[in-house]
């Protein structure tokens, strides 16, 4: 397996190890994922013993009386077609700041497509005046959409080389580019979209000028020197398996003498922004939310 797709296989069995999925569910996606039996088993028995007897996870807080952060504002997003690498056409969430637009910020979405969360964080940010678009990473299969369950979603994404990834990521920040003439881009991802976001970085993709990972495994090896990317990193302190990876974030972060903060959203798990999933942090997401929008006034207006 490659890194990302060991992630995406972790990421099913520390949803075990918390009891969000039974061992029955755990082992029929990691099998979706062309795992084994005996290779699934024996992953979900090491997230399970790699969870102290006595670490506390969080599980969903409630959301304030106004909503998820950025949410009641959040502008409608529509479906858009462009060209993609290799003549593949590309499916979007487009959402338009209503004046001009202070920048662009291309949302990369977590490992079950793009969904309606995504898209109501691409519109958060146009509510901003960042326009904004969210690439289906499943555009090739057909889009999220097509998938008859989140799991399904997940699977193919498995099997995607990350390189196809990344080559319809910078795709679509041309795409957004060419709908933002004048602004600065930005990039946040989740999850998934924020080892993805990483991986964008050290690609040394040249029109990044912010970008705002939310707990995502920064790659083994990871070099930022060709970066110009103002990074916030956004993390969890109850996330362990992402936080093991951020000293080498940091570190790269240092070495590339890039403009960069740590945010550590303390008793938040994993996924804590998430306001249709299990870990959701209210506290947490707001101050996460306050500090990216903070971050993007600063570097791209």
């Amino acid at each position: 397996m490659t890194p990302l797709q060991q992630y995406m296989a972790e990421e099913i069995a520390t949803d075990h190890a918390d009891g969000i999925l039974d061992r029955r569910e755990a082992l029929r996606r990691l099998g979706m994922m062309g795992l084994g039996v005996a290779a699934a088993s024996a992953l979900l028995a090491a997230c399970s013993s790699n969870q102290s007897d006595g670490q506390a996870h969080s599980s969903s807080s409630a959301a304030t009386a106004s909503g998820p952060p950025g949410a009641a504002g959040a502008l409608p997003t529509s479906a858009v077609t462009f060209a993609g690498p290799q003549g593949r056409t590309l499916h979007a969430a487009w959402s338009e700041a209503k004046k001009s637009p202070r920048g662009g910020v291309l949302v990369i979405h977590e490992n079950t497509g793009l969904t309606d969360f995504i898209r109501s964080v691409t519109g958060r940010f146009a509510s901003l005046g960042y326009s904004a678009l969210a690439v289906d990473l499943l555009s090739e299969e057909g889009g999220t959409a097509t998938f008859s369950e989140p799991a399904a979603a997940t699977a193919a994404l498995s099997k995607i080389p990350q390189e196809r990834f990344v080559a319809d990521l910078q795709a679509g920040l041309e795409e957004l580019a060419r709908r933002v003439p004048d602004g600065k881009l930005g990039v946040t991802g989740f999850c998934f979209g924020g080892g993805l976001t990483w991986m964008l970085l050290t690609a040394g993709t040249p029109n990044i000028a912010a970008a705002t990972p939310f707990y995502g495994p920064f790659p083994a090896g990871g070099d930022l020197s060709r970066s110009k990317a103002a990074v916030l990193a956004i993390y969890g302190s109850l996330d362990a398996r992402v936080g093991a990876t951020r000293p080498a974030a940091e570190a790269a972060l240092e070495n590339a003498g890039l403009p960069h903060e740590t945010f550590i959203a303390q008793g938040a798990d994993h996924a804590f922004f998430n306001d249709t999933g299990p870990r959701y942090n209210a506290a947490g997401a707001t101050e996460a939310w306050r500090r990216v929008t903070d971050w993007y006034g600063r570097y791209l207006g």
